[in-house]
């Protein structure tokens, strides 16, 4: 018994190649500080990358320079010249209260419990 396509091994399945062809990695470390600075500011604004997009396009232009990626335009890939910084998000409310669960934690069937002592 053949166990080919018993495992993942679907019978003929063609890879495909990814759609903007094959990125070099960066094993010289060339845009490496680009790509550090652009990872603390994501830190820093909780996962928007609509204010780290300057770095973003810097570490993009730093990998065409260095024949990381192919050339291309940055327009291409959704910056524009010459366009300002997009406003920052406002962030949630600091002053809203906090559930009870958010505050001493949840303990599963402790509801429960403290109905029957009441």
């Amino acid at each position: 018994m053949s166990a080919g396509g018993s495992f993942g091994g679907a019978r003929g399945f063609q890879p495909r190649p990814p759609e903007k062809g094959v990125f070099p990695l960066d094993h010289f470390g060339e845009c490496k500080s680009i790509k550090e600075q652009y990872l603390e500011c994501l830190k820093e604004n909780g996962s928007d990358s609509e204010a780290c997009r300057e770095l973003a396009k810097a570490y993009l232009k730093c990998r065409m320079e260095r024949n990381l990626m192919a050339k291309q335009d940055l327009r291409d890939l959704g910056f524009a010249e010459g366009e300002a910084p997009a406003p920052a998000k406002p962030k949630q409310q600091q002053d809203k209260p906090k559930r009870r669960i958010e505050t001493e934690g949840y303990l599963a069937g402790m509801k429960r419990f403290e109905d029957v002592q009441e």
